[in-house]
């Protein structure tokens, strides 16, 4: 009886997200990926755990398309040109594949990939003089913005579907009274002449605006209660 096959956690990726980018992810089961790879089912569970282990592939796999990022980068005093090259990278990688930002946005995710790759974010905003709980907020703020922004192009109210095209999204805004969604009718109509690559930039342009005026060192971090939050009432 021949010895059964065996796979790198590399292969296993690849087949999954091939499997979920072509058919989508409910068509990801132990006994898909298993014919994927010309294995049997059993083969499979010497790899994963049931379903999580299978969508924990598939996290991996889009994550790991941001690797080559993580490489050298520019100059050690730019450390905002060097967040923008990585957090673009992120978002590349994750817009690539819709059917995962559910599970990237859900799970929780600590393979190699996702460590490497925010190890090297990290070292990015820590050039801007900022550490510990100052380091932090930069991180949480930077990886949330570009999560989210994948996430809207998904399902946002300027979204569009994969078979509409971009003037679906002035229609539907031309379909809303205008006396209470002005400013969505507005937007809807800068969208339909933007671009995704467009827009994500000239949001982390304005995000990093904002930490290169933030103050960093002692006193910096979260106000207290007392102080004013920048937003109306304290």
């Amino acid at each position: 009886m021949p010895a059964p096959r065996k796979f790198s956690r590399e292969q296993l990726r690849t087949a999954a997200l091939t499997l979920v980018d072509t058919h989508g992810l409910a068509a990801l089961t132990m006994r898909s990926l298993a014919a994927a790879l010309g294995t049997g089912a059993m083969t499979i569970y010497n790899y994963v755990d049931g379903r999580e282990g299978l969508e924990g592939l598939l996290v991996e796999a889009v994550l790991a398309d941001a690797l080559p990022a993580t490489g050298p980068g520019t100059e050690a005093g730019d450390w905002q040109a060097e967040v923008r090259r990585l957090a673009e990278a992120n978002w590349r990688a994750i817009r690539a594949h819709p059917d995962v930002i559910p599970l990237i946005l859900t799970r929780r995710i600590t393979d190699e990939a996702t460590l490497v790759h925010g190890e090297a974010l990290l070292r990015a905003l820590a050039r801007s003089g900022r550490r510990g709980v100052e380091l932090l907020y930069a991180f949480r703020t930077v990886t949330g913005f570009v999560t989210g922004f994948a996430q809207a192009e998904l399902a946002g109210p300027l979204s569009i579907a994969p078979d509409e095209d971009v003037r679906s999204i002035t229609d539907r805004a031309r379909a809303l009274p205008a006396d209470r969604f002005p400013y969505l009718i507005e937007i809807a109509g800068a969208a339909a002449e933007s671009s995704p690559s467009d827009e994500f930039r000239a949001g982390l342009d304005l995000l990093l605006a904002g930490l290169e005026q933030l103050p960093t060192g002692p006193g910096a971090g979260r106000p207290g209660p007392g102080a004013a939050s920048g937003f109306g009432t304290p």
